[in-house]
């Protein structure tokens, strides 16, 4: 195999073939020995204390190369301004969305305004219940605590009515009458 010879050819040397010959194979074969990397991976990032040196190192298994990073934390910096303030916070929007998808809540901040988008599904639908029935026994224990109609159940509580001097019978058929009456209202 030919070795590539950097310091070939002297100066003034006669050009002869063979030994350019050897010296373009020694070139290809360098050239055929550069490792093709196809891919790149990051083995780790590792942090340092605040103020040492950054360092990274690389390393060739097969034609990956594989990075390891070391970077140094920053100071621990002190207690900020505060934040714009804001007087109100607005609704954009309450989307609808279907049985089983996630809710959601969009939150943005314009300088004064918070803006809330919220996403929430619908719920499954529920199962048909019965129409339901109403047995005569349910509709008699109802109407059992209303009043009665009294119509048709009492005797003529006549409006042109006139005592008749009789105060005695005029008082009995006043009475009759009321019995009559709470006789029909009462259950």
């Amino acid at each position: 195999m030919p070795n590539y010879d950097p310091n070939f050819p002297p100066t003034n040397a006669p050009l002869i073939s063979a030994q350019w010959r050897n010296q373009f194979h020694g070139i290809k074969d360098l050239i055929d020995a550069i490792l093709t990397v196809t891919a790149a991976q990051v083995d780790g990032v590792n942090t340092l204390n605040p103020g040492d040196a950054a360092n990274v190192s690389v390393s060739v298994v097969g034609n990956t190369l594989h990075f390891t990073f070391e970077i140094p934390r920053g100071n621990d910096g002190g207690e900020g301004p505060p934040g714009p303030a804001f007087a109100q916070a607005v609704i954009d929007a309450v989307n609808t969305g279907a049985p089983g998808s996630a809710a959601g809540v969009g939150v943005s901040f314009d300088g004064t305004l918070v803006h809330f988008t919220f996403d929430i599904p619908r719920g499954d639908k529920g199962d048909t219940g019965d129409p339901g029935e109403v047995t005569q026994a349910a509709l008699d224990a109802a109407i059992a605590g209303t009043a009665r109609n009294p119509s048709g159940q009492m005797g003529n509580l006549d409006p042109n009515w006139s005592p008749s001097g009789d105060t005695n019978a005029d008082l009995l058929w006043l009475r009759d009458r009321l019995v009559e009456l709470y006789s029909a209202e009462a259950r």
